[in-house]
């Protein structure tokens, strides 16, 4: 295996992490439907730790706009709640004797298009994202060729695949976009 063969595996991995986190944080996203990954970004204040909801507590969706919490110490309630606001997530969690219960309300027109918004800014990021994976991958074959370790018809070659691995990462990028707008604009 060539050195060009290394640096492209290598951009081609970082691209598909690239993506994976892209999608990870699309999941987050609001659609108006409950999901248990809007609350993945909740920290509770967990006796002057933050920790991550999930590790205080049982998550549940018991139906399509209610999340349900219930804390494994009672005393959380009202910290479990106070994150929840404090989160900023549109979310008003109302407590039960022993679980906190987090309607999901009903996306408006406006709020869909400021998440639509929100997701293509995601999807801008991740482009630059992979074009600065193309431009660290381009500048390794340059320098590899400088060096003599690669020939020049190689690094052309290999510049080319470069950046056709660069436009599939953004064209992926560009369809989980279209999708995550189109679940988000759906009522």
């Amino acid at each position: 295996m060539s050195l060009a063969d290394d640096i492209l595996k290598d951009q081609h991995a970082r691209i598909h992490k690239t993506l994976e986190h892209f999608r990870s944080e699309l999941v987050s996203v609001r659609t108006g439907r409950a999901s248990l990954h809007q609350l993945d970004g909740v920290r509770v204040d967990y006796y002057g730790t933050p920790t991550p909801l999930s590790q205080v507590a049982t998550m549940a969706i018991a139906d399509a706009r209610l999340i349900t919490v219930k804390p494994w110490e009672k005393n959380l309630i009202p910290v479990i709640e106070k994150a929840i606001r404090d989160a900023n997530l549109g979310l008003n969690p109302m407590s039960d004797k022993d679980l906190v219960r987090v309607p999901v309300p009903a996306l408006t027109e406006e709020r869909r298009k400021e998440i639509v918004k929100q997701v293509r800014h995601k999807g801008e990021e991740q482009k630059l994202a992979i074009r600065n994976e193309r431009r660290d991958a381009k500048e390794l074959l340059d320098q590899a060729e400088k060096d003599g370790d690669i020939s020049a018809d190689e690094a052309k070659k290999a510049h080319d695949k470069v950046q056709k691995e660069t436009d599939d990462g953004v064209k992926r990028g560009d369809e989980m976009v279209t999708a995550k707008e189109k679940e988000v604009m759906t009522v």
